[in-house]
């Protein structure tokens, strides 16, 4: 893949993006906003995401979801896998496909969208009451927002108003200069013929504060750790690793499989070798990825688990859920990289089966971010003296995979939960959110897997 274009459309997108989504803020919470009279649960939403979160993390990751969004709606035209372009103009024209549709009264039913959308986009585009001064942006923009609210079901880590206010969509989009046109652009059909263009979108992305990071010679802060170690694994690396680990172990088990011939970088082991583990079917082959970034590894690990279960004679519309539920697990301390490793693996699903979306299937890719508690949060439990657990879990963003929890560390946890179930303070409810974020984390911490497979400097 030619990456420059996609490393010109990386840099300075998030600088231009941040701006515009601060602005777009500024104006939704303005006191006598539109926004405030018709959207008040979203308006109240981001308000208190501003108080915890503080105005510039707020900002710094909308802007960013928000790009990963347009993008990974830009790789979904170009596969084909939308029913209209939603990014994408046909040929000709020059404004999104979807759009073009609804100006002719046309509205895929693939998609899905209620009577009120439908209604809300006509009259705009009609000059109703609610046009504004660019009734096409104005349209646009209701059919985006829709689009995104079908894809939550399905990717609500990318797609749902959590991970990224519908109220912050940058606005101009249908501009010749917006960053849509330029997603559009540079983002042509060869760079989306493979999924791992988001990965390299990312690291360009944040490449600014990675170079701001080393420039500065400062120890590194828990922020600046995901930044600085994002490192994109060169293809042939990933092959090797991926089959000389989860390969050989299939190999080892069923030495009379084809899978051989198709891996160039299979090393085949000498000799005799009795001392392995014993799997008796691909459902077993279980890869985890305690670092995974983008997703580049587990990627790759896909395809080979495909052609796996192709061999033992599964049928082909059954595999990709498979993969997903029974083989494939990553873990990341960068919430923005592991977006993309789920978006990958669940694109790798969609290529091979089309009715995947409808599935509603979230790939296991675990997020390993801190938690912290009060010190009267925990009173009455078991977990309130565990404090090797508590100062890992502060921590959980430095040490990441590197921490190896207990026996004891489960059970705590279940039992704080329990009582929080029965506790009737209106804290708890915060509380309890947060155990089950914990309890989440370690489970995946605390699973075996057959294979573990991750980039060499970690």
């Amino acid at each position: 893949m030619e990456t420059n274009k996609i490393k010109n459309l990386a840099f300075g997108a998030r600088g231009a993006l941040r701006r515009e989504i601060a602005a777009r803020i500024d104006a939704v919470l303005a006191d006598a906003s539109p926004e405030r009279l018709d959207s008040p649960d979203k308006v109240c939403s981001l308000e208190k995401s501003i108080k915890e979160r503080g105005s510039e993390e707020v900002v710094d990751s909308f802007a960013y979801t928000w790009f990963n969004r347009l993008c990974a709606l830009r790789f979904m035209d170009a596969k084909g896998y939308t029913p209209a372009g939603v990014v994408t103009p046909k040929e000709g024209s020059s404004q999104p496909a979807i759009l073009t549709d609804a100006s002719q009264g046309v509205f895929d039913p693939e998609w899905r969208f209620d009577r009120n959308v439908r209604d809300r986009v006509t009259s705009i585009l009609s000059g109703g009451i609610s046009a504004g001064a660019n009734p096409t942006e104005s349209a646009y923009a209701v059919l985006l927002d829709a689009v995104c609210t079908q894809y939550a079901k399905s990717m609500p880590y990318l797609f749902d108003e959590v991970a990224a206010s519908s109220l912050a969509m940058p606005s101009g989009l249908l501009s010749e200069d917006s960053i849509l046109r330029r997603i559009v652009d540079d983002m042509d059909d060869d760079a989306c013929e493979s999924v791992e263009v988001l990965g390299w979108l990312y690291q360009f992305y944040i490449s600014e504060r990675k170079d701001d990071f080393f420039a500065s010679n400062r120890k590194a802060a828990p922020d600046d750790i995901a930044p600085a170690t994002q490192l994109f694994t060169p293809k042939w690396i990933v092959r090797y690793l991926v089959q000389n680990s989860l390969g050989r172990l299939w190999m080892l088990n069923n030495p009379h499989s084809n899978l051989a011939a198709s891996m160039d970088y299979y090393i085949a082991p000498e000799g005799e070798t009795e001392d392995f583990l014993r799997v008796h079917s691909p459902e077993e082959l279980t890869l985890c990825d305690p670092a995974c970034g983008s997703g580049h590894i587990l990627v790759y690990a896909f395809d080979l688990l495909y052609d796996i279960y192709r061999e033992e004679g599964y049928p082909k519309e059954s595999i990709p859920e498979l993969i997903l539920t029974n083989n494939l697990f990553g873990m990341e301390i960068d919430n923005r990289a592991a977006e993309i490793a789920k978006f990958a693996l669940e694109m790798k699903a969609r290529e091979k089966d089309q009715d995947f979306f409808r599935r509603e299937l979230d790939a296991n890719v675990t997020v390993l971010e801190s938690v912290t508690f009060d010190q009267d949060e925990l009173v009455g439990t078991d977990l309130s003296h565990d404090i090797n657990l508590l100062d890992a879990f502060a921590h959980m963003t430095e040490c990441g995979s590197l921490f190896v929890p207990n026996g004891s560390d489960v059970e705590y946890v279940y039992d704080a939960i329990a009582k929080m179930k029965d506790a009737s303070e209106l804290f708890t409810d915060v509380t309890f959110a947060k155990l089950t974020k914990v309890k989440l984390i370690l489970t995946a911490l605390k699973r075996r897997f057959a294979c573990i497979v991750a980039n060499p400097p970690y």
